[in-house]
């Protein structure tokens, strides 16, 4: 589960900007201020799309988590911007186990060496968001109303579905089933 930036205008022309006014927000991610939305997205292990929710920029990104995941059961990997106490409550009663890595003031807790793997491999999810936004181009700053906006984006995930050759972490389930009995 990660979030990406979608801006919609230059941060110059943030006073100038009139197609989103009433929708787009200015928001801060590790790459500084932008001015636009938020894509959530959740995948598989195999790169499919599980889940995909869109917001202004301003939102938290553990705010659509709850509805992001509604359907969904087993682990859940993030990175350290969804550590919370009451999400992960909510989604262990789901049926779902939150795993992050740990902020630097926070005390250690066990993980399971496999939990430890594949946070590692959180990669994943950050090549799908590279490709959505330089292969299906869901990103660029000429849209000219909020519809064409929505459709780019929509057509940009599908077309992401499409993909032949998704990047997947190759995890054989059978295999790992048998060797842990």
């Amino acid at each position: 589960m990660d979030a990406t930036t979608l801006a919609v205008c230059h941060n110059l022309r943030i006073p100038r900007h009139k197609v989103f006014w009433d929708s787009a927000r200015r928001g801060q991610s590790s790459m500084g201020w932008f001015y636009g939305f938020k894509l959530h997205l959740v995948i598989s292990e195999r790169g499919e799309l599980l889940g995909c929710y869109l917001t202004p920029g301003n939102v938290d990104d553990r705010r659509p988590v709850p509805h992001l995941v509604k359907d969904l059961w087993g682990k859940l990997f993030g990175d350290k911007g969804y550590i919370s106490q009451p999400l992960s409550a909510l989604l262990q009663a789901q049926g779902l186990q939150l795993v992050t890595k740990l902020r630097k003031n926070m005390k250690n807790k066990f993980l399971a060496l496999a939990d430890k793997l594949l946070l590692r491999k959180r990669a994943l999810i950050e090549t799908v968001n590279d490709q959505l936004k330089n292969i299906s181009q869901i990103e660029h700053t000429r849209h000219r109303s909020l519809w064409n906006f929505l459709g780019n984006v929509a057509a940009g995930l599908i077309a992401y579905t499409w993909h032949e050759k998704k990047p997947s972490l190759n995890i054989r389930v059978k295999e790992q089933f048998l060797i842990s009995n």
